[in-house]
């Protein structure tokens, strides 16, 4: 067997670790959707539009409907981001009458930005 010099070693080791890096470049997914970031304003626009007549969507307005829990009462049970896929899929279940809504990826983002206001 013949003995490598350090400098040897070294090239090959650094075209290993270069050969890896390309690989796991070139095997990821690149197209992979990156998350936006919402605008709140936008997405209090879209609840007033969407939300409003049922539930209240302000810090301490009351909810119209009876049974449509307020957003902030929502928001002590749930985070902003695991609501959004419920948000982009479609919401089915809620209140009794509820429609079901369904958001592009912008407006998911939107929505749950101005939602994330009402965390604890």
């Amino acid at each position: 067997m013949r003995k490598m010099t350090k400098s040897v070693l070294l090239g090959r080791l650094s075209g290993l670790v270069l050969a890896a890096v390309l690989a796991l470049f070139l095997f990821s997914d690149v197209n992979a959707e990156t998350k936006t970031t919402g605008n709140a304003t936008a997405g209090q626009k879209l609840a007033e539009i969407n939300c409003a007549r049922c539930h209240a969507i302000g810090a301490d307005d009351k909810s119209p409907l009876a049974e449509a829990p307020p957003f902030r009462e929502i928001m002590k049970r749930y985070q902003a981001a695991m609501l959004e896929e419920a948000l982009g899929e479609g919401i089915v279940t809620g209140h009794a009458g509820m429609p079901e809504f369904v958001f592009s990826t912008d407006e998911v983002a939107d929505i749950t930005a101005y939602l994330a206001q009402f965390e604890n």
